[in-house]
């Protein structure tokens, strides 16, 4: 039994236990709690209570381990409580927790924008703003490229994730929960097809050239590229069902975009920061983004988010147009400088790409033995499987295995614009023994469930 640290604590235990149902009596008693205090729009996927967490165990306030395959979306790729973060904020606490960086400035907030103009696609001259969310993060890429090119339009594409402002809700694809009775919504903002290959009429070997063809006629003739400010994607789509745009799509949509003057931006909030297996997904295509938004990992669990773009983009809008009171927060700064050393120093990226040597082998092994299962996707430690109707590719809706593993002690989450995916997102820190183990509980949810069908 292999175990986790974390700073000034005792050794976490890697290991799977459940001493209660789940959830046990002290999470229900909590949740009854929640519900008197936290209004019901605020969902809960699974209602155990942590106390403590890291590596690749969530420890609750019933002494239940379950096994992590979810980092709290994609946020804890270091761990729940990975040292140098511990350390580095611990000390930050004690100097200063916020002055406001539009106030009287600080040198994390610098340093952090200086490592993301590195570790960001392309060598051309690049400048960072940090800002609290990845939808804020969205919102500001947005700004920023109707800034610099006098443009309006914004094109975005089917199964999209963009966050829960008016303009990221706007952008978002599915309906229920995102935007049901938020409306009205932004103007200017055009959808076009994603590269599904799953789902893509004609096969998934015509995916990439259809797609980006239709994409770019209705461009052309719907909205006109001259007045197209951006074309913003994830390069795996997150919430829409961790989709892998067919191979050649997100190039040939670089491409029109370089041609037409049009700003490029990569989504990266679930991807970014060694995700894939890469440090950022558009790497895996050479793609290299005008503009590219992240969050999520960057920072270890504390709120931070940025946009880093070519500089002179970042550079046409004028002083005091972009900003924000916490954004740049000392902490996360601090937190950020933590995981990038952390995923350096651990070989996180190339952690992720054996993790996906772990994970994707066995979950093409239940492709081949469960009817259910239809599609296996992913990169590294983003990956998935879609759920379908025997026979067919009819939605199956995945929520059933969810509870499944849930109650087995397994941390997964659902996704999907059909709500039929099963997505896995573990820490880039979990021990092998654990990833077995949660496929084992995985393939056991999906046999049981596979026979009801």
């Amino acid at each position: 039994m292999s175990t986790a640290t974390t700073e000034g604590g005792p050794l976490l235990p890697q290991e799977r236990r459940l001493v209660t149902e789940i959830p046990g009596p002290k999470s229900r008693e909590l949740f009854a709690r929640r519900q008197a205090a936290v209004p019901p729009g605020v969902g809960t996927i699974l209602p155990v209570f942590v106390e403590r967490a890291g590596g690749g165990v969530l420890v609750d306030v019933d002494g239940n381990s379950l096994i992590d395959f979810a980092s709290g979306i994609a946020v804890t790729s270091v761990g729940n409580a990975a040292p140098r973060v511990v350390e580095r904020v611990r000390e930050q606490v004690g100097r200063f927790t916020h002055t406001c960086f539009m106030v009287t400035p600080y040198e994390s907030y610098v340093a952090v924008c200086e490592r993301l103009n590195q570790l960001t696609p392309g060598d051309h001259e690049k400048r960072s703003i940090l800002v609290n969310s990845g939808a804020e993060a969205v919102e500001n890429a947005i700004k920023i490229a109707r800034h610099a090119t006098g443009r309006q339009a914004v094109v975005v594409f089917d199964h999209a994730y963009h966050g829960r402002t008016l303009l990221t809700m706007t952008l978002t694809a599915k309906n229920v929960p995102y935007k049901h009775r938020f409306g009205p919504f932004a103007p200017e903002v055009y959808r076009a097809p994603l590269a599904y290959p799953f789902r893509w009429p004609t096969g998934p070997e015509r995916c990439a050239e259809e797609a980006a063809a239709q994409t770019i006629d209705m461009i052309d003739k719907q909205i006109g590229a001259e007045n197209v400010a951006a074309v913003i994607i994830e390069p795996i789509a997150g919430e829409g069902g961790f989709i892998v745009p067919a191979r050649g799509f997100l190039p040939r949509i670089a491409e029109f975009c370089r041609e037409n003057g049009i700003v490029f931006i990569a989504d990266e909030v679930q991807t970014g920061f060694a995700r894939t297996g890469h440090m950022f997904a558009c790497e895996d295509e050479g793609i290299v983004p005008d503009i590219i938004t992240t969050a999520k990992a960057i920072a270890g669990g504390l709120p931070l988010a940025a946009v880093t773009g070519r500089a002179e983009l970042m550079d046409s809008v004028h002083p005091s147009g972009l900003g924000g009171t916490y954004g740049g927060n000392p902490l996360a700064c601090e937190a950020a400088l933590a995981v990038f050393e952390t995923i350096e120093q651990e070989k996180l990226v190339e952690r992720a790409r054996h993790i996906g040597e772990v994970m994707l082998p066995r979950l093409h092994a239940l492709k081949e033995k469960y009817r259910i299962v239809g599609d296996v996707r992913g990169r590294g430690a983003m990956t998935a499987i879609e759920l379908v109707v025997p026979g067919t590719k009819d939605p199956l809706p995945a929520a059933d295995v969810a509870k499944r593993c849930h109650a087995e002690g397994l941390v997964a989450l659902t996704a999907g614009t059909y709500g039929n995916v099963l997505r896995f997102l573990p820490p880039l820190v979990i021990p092998d023994h654990l990833l077995e183990e949660g496929l084992s509980i995985l393939e056991k949810a999906i046999a049981e469930h596979d026979k009801t069908v």
